[in-house]
């Protein structure tokens, strides 16, 4: 059985930082792409960031290109989000992806975790 489960959320003042972590079980997550989405309250999921299964190539929405980073460890099957300079725009649900194409699509991840919410404070 497939299972992502995030951790690392919670209360940041603006400017400050977190790193997210995500887990992966159930199958061999090194050779799938991982990927980070978030959603707002009233808002559509998006796309955050992407690595692929080696890790050689990753991909940021604009919106937080330069701050945040992407990375994994496939010795213990985890995928990271370092987010530096947090605004408030960044307050949402963020949701750990895995797929077999490292790309911005929704549709390209099969597996999905139950998401771990980041509040960023003014």
């Amino acid at each position: 059985q497939v299972q992502l489960v995030e951790s690392g959320g919670g209360l940041v003042q603006a400017g400050g930082s977190l790193r997210l972590s995500c887990v992966a079980s159930g199958y061999t997550s090194s050779v799938y792409a991982m990927a980070w989405f978030r959603q707002a309250p009233g808002k559509e999921r998006e796309f955050v960031a992407t690595i692929n299964w080696s890790g050689s190539h990753t991909y940021y929405a604009d919106s937080v290109k330069g701050r945040f980073t992407i990375s994994r460890d496939n010795a213990v099957n985890t995928v990271y989000l370092q987010m530096n300079s947090l605004k408030p725009e960044d307050t949402a649900i963020y949701y750990c992806a895995s797929g077999n194409s490292a790309d911005w699509r929704r549709t390209s991840y099969d597996y999905w975790g139950q998401g771990t919410q980041v509040t960023v404070s003014s």
